[in-house]
C-alpha cells in the first residue's frame, strides 16, 4: 500500500513540475491527521495556471490510479482542493499560497520533500 501511495505521490509531482507549478511540495501529514497521509501543496502563476494544472491534474491521475473523491475552489480557482483519498492536493494562487502558509502549518518535522528545488537541481 505504501509503495503505492508513494509511486502516486510521484506522479502528481512530475505532473505539476511539467506543467510548470511553482515551489512544489510533498509535505507527509499521516502521523498529525486523519484527512489524508499526503498534502502536496503547489502554485500557479495566475488563476489560468491555476485552473490549467488542475485540468491536467484530473486528466492523468486516473493513470496513477487515483480517483478524485472531490474537487473545491476551481470556480474562483484562488485555492483547488483535489481529493484523491490518502492524498490531499493544493493549488493555490500565489497571494492565497502566502496568506493561508499551508507549509508552516503542517512541516513540523522536516519531512517535506520539496521537489521543485531538486528537480531544479537536477537541472544544473
Amino acid at each position: 500500500m505504501k509503495e503505492t501511495i508513494d509511486a502516486q505521490v510521484k506522479g502528481i509531482l512530475e505532473t505539476l513540475y511539467d506543467k510548470k507549478a511553482l515551489n512544489i511540495l510533498a509535505i507527509p501529514v499521516g502521523d498529525k491527521t486523519v484527512l489524508a497521509d499526503w498534502f502536496i501543496v503547489c502554485s500557479g502563476r495566475a488563476t489560468p495556471q491555476v485552473k490549467a494544472l488542475c485540468d491536467e491534474l484530473e486528466d492523468k491521475a486516473a493513470g496513477f490510479g487515483l480517483t478524485l473523491r472531490r474537487r473545491e475552489g476551481y470556480a474562483e480557482a484562488r485555492w483547488i482542493v483535489l481529493d484523491y483519498g490518502d492524498i490531499l492536493v493544493h493549488i493555490f494562487h500565489p497571494e492565497e499560497r502566502q496568506y493561508y502558509n499551508m507549509e508552516h502549518l503542517w512541516d513540523t518535522d522536516n519531512g517535506t520533500i520539496r521537489y521543485s528545488e531538486q528537480r531544479d537541481a537536477e537541472l544544473r
